[in-house]
């Protein structure tokens, strides 16, 4: 099915409705913003990274509906007063897709507690508080979702990568216990548990996974583990998108407090 095809198929239930994203500036999360956007939802977007506001005027000239800020989303005040703006501005709040995250690759020796603590800061605390402050505007809309990322590291940790592997463990804990406390306002709250994805992290966590285990040229770490994926290829953004879409959706009605795995079969658990 094309994007295109995908868009029609959910046009009918975002046409209308308001989503945040965060860490939007490339990756997973624009495909995430575009996905919605495309489906007929005022969407805005943020990261820290000054670049999102540049992605969003693209969108725009695309004829979307985006709009950008640039946000620390481990900053309490700040993530405060975006979403006080995003309720001003849209009255309320459909959805939330907590996706703004970051990876530390070292030997354990080499991870300094700023580092690890940076990790569990933007992967795991920042969801919470993008959720706490978002809830208010979710039951102002009549209930809605909370989407977070988790990773296949939510399943099992990789090897050099404790603080990741503890803040996407972290991220199933957080999603469960929100799922419990918000289902009387009718707020759905999910995960989404990516492996291997094309885009530039991946890039990254190439090189630097191949750089510690070594032996590895560019490329060839992430082909070797492909290859041992069932479906024999890793996802794409669109990929992780069209999950973000239907667990957003009226579709997935009955379904909260979900760890969803979108990886070729690489994680079934």
């Amino acid at each position: 099915m094309s994007q295109d095809q995908i868009s029609t198929l959910f046009r009918d239930h975002f046409a209308g409705r308001h989503v945040v994203v965060t860490g939007a500036a490339g990756g997973i999360g624009l495909g995430i913003a575009r996905a919605f956007a495309s489906c007929g939802a005022t969407v805005r977007v943020a990261d820290l990274c000054g670049a999102v506001l540049d992605v969003a005027e693209d969108l725009r000239s695309e004829g979307l509906a985006v709009t950008a800020e640039q946000l620390d989303v481990t900053d309490d005040p700040s993530v405060r007063a975006f979403f006080r703006r995003v309720g001003e501005d849209f009255g309320g709040l459909d959805v939330l897709v907590s996706n703004a995250g970051v990876i530390e690759i070292e030997r354990l020796e080499d991870t300094t507690t700023e580092g690890f603590e940076r990790v569990l800061r933007v992967n795991t605390l920042a969801q919470f508080i993008a959720a706490r402050e978002a809830a208010p505007l979710l039951r102002r809309a009549g209930g809605g979702s909370i989407i977070n990322a988790a990773s296949a590291q939510a399943r099992h940790g990789f090897i050099y990568t404790p603080g990741y592997a503890a803040s996407k463990f972290g991220v199933l804990g957080l999603t469960q216990s929100l799922a419990k406390e918000l289902a009387a306002d009718g707020i759905r709250v999910n995960a989404y548990c990516p492996g291997i994805v094309v885009t530039d992290m991946w890039a990254y966590n190439d090189r630097r996974w191949g750089s510690l285990l070594g032996g590895y040229e560019p490329g060839e770490l992430v082909a070797e583990w492909i290859d041992k994926i069932p479906l024999g290829r890793a996802a794409t953004r669109e990929d992780v998108a069209n999950l973000v879409l239907f667990l957003a959706s009226d579709a997935a009605g009955c379904i909260t407090g979900q760890a969803v795995n979108v990886d070729g079969g690489m994680e079934m658990n």
